[in-house]
């Protein structure tokens, strides 16, 4: 059969091999596997590349998918696969995160703008790896700050909400799956590592409101640089105004 290029397969092969000399039996097997993606034998005739560029290259999206498990198999985004890639190399490179992120991957990872053109990383993890993440929360985010340089990243857990049930239903809806469970419990991941102290909601003449939520002032060293981006967080995932404070305390 002759393909695209006029060539034989025999001939392309032959090429293949040629212009991929520098690498070993097992590197031309994996770059074969993953002809199935990229027609690497017509790339490395028409365009004279060295086939281990391609294959490193493959490689490197490998490595970051490893880190990534989304619904339905579906395919993650460029983004995506940077955040996979970023969670890889702190794993291989950071010997106090080494051990820990050895068995955690996240499920998806988006952008967000917050004031000041400033813009958000919001990572959601499995629901059951939550602790497994909530343990190295600050040391994380600290490192993933440092290589999505001016962006805040938020960790968020995965969870699902169910509809009430039909009326006559035997069929109980679990709490945790309720909007307002599901909503406390992201308002709680989002401004990790300060705990919420209190709550308070305030009605305006619109008839519209807004929750004023205060925060241990314990961990504010760590969080109160990051206020306008919970409130922006909160708000594109749950569509509801909330605004950030601290306790004040009566000297």
């Amino acid at each position: 059969m002759v393909n695209r290029t006029g060539f034989t397969a025999a001939k392309t092969e032959q090429r293949l091999t040629l212009c991929s000399g520098a690498l070993s039996g097992f590197h031309l097997l994996v770059v074969r596997f993953c002809a199935k993606f990229v027609d690497l034998r017509n790339v490395c005739y028409e365009n004279s590349i060295d086939a281990s560029v391609l294959f490193f290259g493959v490689a490197k999206m490998y490595t970051s998918r490893k880190k990534i498990h989304k619904d339905k198999d579906a395919e993650p985004t460029e983004f995506e696969e940077s955040v996979g890639q970023a969670l890889f190399d702190l794993e291989n490179t950071n010997n106090e995160l080494k051990s820990e992120l050895k068995d955690l991957y996240i499920n998806s990872a988006v952008q967000i703008d917050v004031s000041g053109n400033r813009k958000a990383v919001v990572i959601h993890v499995p629901y059951r790896l939550r602790k497994g993440f909530r343990k190295i929360h600050v040391r994380l985010v600290r490192e993933l700050e440092k290589k999505f340089s001016g962006k805040d990243v938020v960790l968020i857990a995965t969870r699902r909400i169910l509809r009430p049930p039909k009326k006559g239903s035997a069929v109980q809806r679990p709490r945790s799956r309720t909007l307002t469970a599901v909503h406390e419990a992201m308002l709680e991941d989002i401004v990790l590592p300060a705990e919420i102290v209190g709550k308070r909601v305030r009605y305006r003449i619109d008839g519209s409101k807004i929750m004023k939520v205060f925060l241990d002032p314990k961990e504010r060293n760590n969080t109160e640089y990051k206020l306008d981006t919970f409130a922006a967080v909160y708000r594109k995932f749950s569509g509801k105004d909330v605004v950030f404070e601290y306790p004040t305390t009566e000297a």
